[in-house]
Formats: C-alpha cells, sequence, structure tokens
C-alpha cells in the first residue's frame, strides 16, 4: 500500500464524503425532509463516517486510525439502520433505498478490510521492534 499524505486521497473518504452528499439529498425531499428527528440524526451518522476517517488519519498512528475507522464503519451501520426505518416509514422508494444500503455496505466493507490490514502492519511493525 501506498504511503497517503492526505486523508482526501483515500478512497473510503471519498466514497463516505459522496455518501453523506448522497444523504442530504434524499433526505430534503417529501416527508423524509419534514422528519426533523430522524433526518438529522441519518445527516450526524453520514457526516460522522467520513469525519471519522479524517480524524484518525490525521492522528499519524495506526493504533488511532483503527479505532476511528471502527468508529466509521459503526456510523455506516447508523445510518442503514436509520435508512431501514426510513423505508418503513415510506419516506424512501424502494430504488433510493436499495442505492443507498448497496453504497453503506460497499464502504462498510471497504473500511473494515483497511482495519484488517493496518491491524496486520500494526502487529507486525510491534513484533518486528522487540
Amino acid at each position: 500500500m501506498r504511503t497517503l499524505k492526505r486523508f482526501e486521497d483515500l478512497e473510503i473518504w471519498q466514497e463516505a464524503r459522496t455518501l453523506a452528499v448522497m444523504i442530504y439529498g434524499t433526505t430534503a425531499k417529501g416527508k423524509f425532509g419534514r422528519d426533523i428527528g430522524l433526518k438529522g440524526q441519518i445527516q450526524r451518522a453520514a457526516v460522522s463516517i467520513a469525519s471519522n476517517i479524517a480524524e484518525g488519519f490525521e492522528r499519524k498512528t495506526n493504533k488511532d486510525f483503527i479505532k476511528f475507522l471502527y468508529y466509521a464503519k459503526g456510523s455506516t451501520g447508523e445510518v442503514r439502520t436509520q435508512l431501514h426505518i426510513a423505508r418503513d416509514l415510506e419516506y424512501l422508494s424502494h430504488e433510493d433505498f436499495n442505492e443507498i444500503v448497496i453504497k453503506t455496505d460497499l464502504l462498510s466493507a471497504k473500511i473494515g478490510k483497511l482495519i484488517s490490514y493496518l491491524t496486520y502492519t500494526h502487529k507486525h511493525a510491534n513484533a518486528q521492534t522487540r
């Protein structure tokens, strides 16, 4: 894996940012736009994904980055839960629901793979220093 200097270069951060913008667009319409509680909650959770990726990266240690990636991964689950509730309330079309859920599933998987990679490299780096 190449060394990245900025969180903006991370594919997962770019995808998380796109997801947040998509959530904002989706929650601005119809009944969803009038449900201040659920709308605000899902928007905060979506923004939290990209924000945690950025914060963890900026801390400049694998241990902290992994911790914040777990927070970001947790927020993808929070967004998916809120999408299910919004769908149950008929705030989302079947197509919008599926499109966003697929994006959150893929993003969660990519975050998980990065966590695994960083955990592996962190353990092996620590083993070599002993």
